[in-house]
């Protein structure tokens, strides 16, 4: 009998050190199975983010079983494709596309991702008002998953205020009244939230190896806050270390990068992947290329 192969890739921009290939393809050998993933950076091709449609038609036409999809391109992409998960729906944006039956149906698993990273390493953190920086396609995955796991309040704050407000609007509509609202970008308005809040969560380019720096002044710091971190290239962004030393609990990224790779597999391949096989893959891996922090 043949063995089976598939065809995936990751569209995005600034990809060039995505474990993802690895990850994927790694678990795949073990599974008997033929993977091969290919980087599609818009960077590199000369695509501009709005033209993300043009870049999924061309790997249906191609052959491809599926694609992972990232910054930028995590909300513009759903218009394009013919049916969407409930998830992927309630959130307006699609983190991994699969193409069956002619059909190219959009999911995230970017919030079941970040869940179970959260839960594996934050398990105990309290989660009355969280902070919130970024709106976009892994911010709403990332404030779907912290109202799931029970937050009571999730504050969004966002460079683009309207971003922020129709994001927490949307939470709004999904979860009730009273558990999301949106803040203005700034270090005054971050102080006072911080000031009331239990944990903050990062969910901007800020720190990632194109965007070095800090989402926010490191004095907004206090060791009663948690943070946790969305970026995982670098492995230690900025801001973990700065919370480190201030004496925050921390929850990088690359829990969320393997959790939400173990649900993409699955969907691309129809089997079981083993997440903790993945996650020393991804140590292993982390730690070769220097991501690690």
């Amino acid at each position: 009998m043949a063995e089976d192969s598939y065809l995936v890739g990751l569209i995005g921009s600034g990809i060039g050190p995505s474990l993802s290939p690895a990850l994927h393809e790694r678990e795949a050998d073990r599974q008997g199975l033929r993977c091969l993933y290919r980087l599609i950076d818009i960077d590199v091709v000369g695509v501009a983010p709005e033209e993300v449609g043009r870049l999924v038609r061309a790997a249906r036409e191609l052959g491809f079983d599926g694609l992972n999809i990232t910054h930028p391109c995590k909300q513009l992409v759903v218009e394009h494709l013919d049916a969407l998960s409930p998830q992927a729906e309630a959130l307006g944006a699609v983190n991994t596309v699969v193409f069956r039956d002619g059909r190219a149906t959009g999911h995230n698993t970017d919030v079941t991702g970040f869940a179970a990273s959260f839960a594996r390493g934050l398990p105990d953190a309290p989660l009355d008002h969280v902070v919130q920086l970024g709106a976009g396609g892994a911010g709403a995955a990332v404030a779907h998953a912290l109202l799931t796991l029970g937050a009571g309040r999730i504050t969004v704050v966002d460079a683009l205020p309207g971003r922020a407000e129709t994001l927490a609007a949307a939470l709004t509509a999904h979860f009730g009244d009273g558990r999301a609202a949106a803040a203005p970008a700034g270090p005054d308005t971050l102080a006072v939230l911080a000031a009331r809040a239990d944990g903050v969560v990062h969910a901007t380019p800020t720190g990632m190896a194109h965007h070095p720096g800090l989402p926010f002044p490191a004095e907004l710091l206090d060791p009663r806050l948690w943070v946790a971190e969305v970026v995982y290239r670098p492995l230690e962004t900025e801001l973990l270390r700065a919370a480190r030393a201030a004496g925050c609990a921390t929850l990088d990224g690359g829990g969320m990068a393997v959790f939400q790779a173990v649900d993409a597999f699955r969907l691309f391949t129809g089997r079981e992947p083993d997440a903790e096989r993945m996650l020393a893959d991804f140590a292993a891996l982390a730690g070769a290329a220097g991501t690690r922090g």
